[in-house]
């Protein structure tokens, strides 16, 4: 049984299409593959740990002695969301995916929206975020209209000049947007989109960003957790991801670096516990602005601190990488992409188990609960724990 254990998700790491990929306009898709063979790319540790064993990634890079228990997880939710991925790491699968809008939100749901802000709305189509802001951010500017927009993911994303409009009063426009999407409008998140400058020239996105989840539609892997009277510590977006529940303590964070930083001081803390830890650059700066030599330093980066990371971990410390979805920053689409998301485990008497295939990522809550002693009852997923401690 271990004390702590740390749980780090690289947001959109994915390692090659899933088998029905296809069905999300995602054939090929295959993240790893598309930053490995990139110069800025040098993993030693990620690959000594086994990324490369993993069936499916690039050729040639794998260990004879890998030290981690390593393998691959198909997605059994419908979606490739962060909020459905993210849940399905915690134990929740979701059947029905959640809804996204190709075509921008519906008239009625706008007009209700601007009532309720008593401000105008620009845009509401599918967009990019840096795009949208060049694009619409100086009519903003003029007008003082909030900029909305969506994705192929299930978001209502709202983008607004700090100096027109000041990060807590975007807030609030979000909280009333969340209040809002309900029902057959419920989307994963609505998210607040604060940006900075004075022309399309020199627009930039602030750190200042935050997301507003719907929350589980029951307890996931948090609450279980929790409830068995164990810290549970949100890095990152956790807290936001599940609308706080079940997250005892949030640290905020923003950026990968920064994440990393909060993850090691953690690592030197007391607690008794979960770490979940969201790593989002990958996805945010990289992954959805189609920067292959970005995401490849970035993850260099985190095999950097990586190394420090597995230097302070002690015998009754657990350590789990895994991801959420994908985002190929090699393809076309700059959304998010169906793949297969690794998983390595690491710790004393951990064996370096190849898992292959394992269906669905609620494995991960499952083997978290049982590492950590407590009864995983009623999450969604396979136990891991007795293959890859051999008891």
């Amino acid at each position: 049984m271990k004390k702590r254990v740390f749980l780090i998700v690289l947001d959109s790491f994915g390692v090659g299409n899933a088998p029905d990929a296809a069905d999300f306009g995602d054939a090929g898709s295959n993240t790893l593959a598309s930053i490995a063979s990139h110069p800025n790319f040098s993993t030693p540790n990620l690959t000594r740990l086994g990324m490369f064993n993993i069936q499916g990634t690039p050729e040639g890079r794998d260990v004879d002695k890998p030290e981690a228990a390593f393998g691959r997880l198909q997605e059994s939710s419908k979606g490739k969301d962060t909020t459905i991925g993210h849940w399905e790491i915690a134990g929740l699968v979701s059947p029905k995916p959640l809804p996204t809008y190709p075509n921008g939100f519906p008239d009625e749901v706008i007009r209700e929206f601007e009532k309720r802000t008593g401000r105008g709305v620009l845009c509401n189509l599918p967009y990019s975020g840096t795009d949208v802001i060049r694009d619409y951010g100086e009519e903003h500017l003029r007008t003082g209209k909030l900029i909305v927009y969506t994705s192929a993911d299930s978001v209502f994303q709202i983008a607004a000049n700090e100096a027109i409009v000041p990060v807590e009063e975007l807030y609030r426009y979000c909280e009333i947007a969340r209040e809002m999407l309900t029902g057959e409008h419920a989307v994963g998140r609505v998210i607040a989109r604060p940006f900075e400058g004075t022309s399309a020239d020199n627009f930039r996105r602030t750190p200042r960003r935050h997301d507003y989840s719907i929350s589980p539609s029951r307890d996931t892997m948090l609450d279980v957790l929790q409830k068995a009277g164990l810290d549970t510590i949100g890095v990152g977006k956790i807290y936001d991801i599940f609308a706080g529940k079940g997250v005892s303590e949030s640290r905020r964070t923003v950026s990968n670096h920064n994440g990393m930083e909060v993850t090691l001081e953690l690592a030197k803390e007391d607690f008794h516990g979960l770490a979940f830890v969201n790593l989002v650059d990958f996805d945010m700066v990289y992954g959805h602005r189609n920067d292959v030599a970005g995401y490849a330093a970035a993850a260099t980066e985190f095999d950097g601190q990586l190394a420090q990371l597995l230097e302070l971990l002690g015998p009754d410390d657990l350590l789990l990488i895994t991801a959420d979805h994908g985002c190929d920053p090699a393809t076309p689409s700059t959304d998010h992409s169906r793949e297969m998301v690794p998983l390595l485990v690491w710790g004393q008497g951990v064996q370096p188990e190849d898992l292959g295939t394992v269906q669905g990522f609620g494995c991960i809550a499952v083997t978290v609960c049982r590492a950590l002693g407590v009864d995983p009852a009623g999450l969604d997923g396979e136990d891991l724990w007795p293959r890859i401690t051999q008891g």
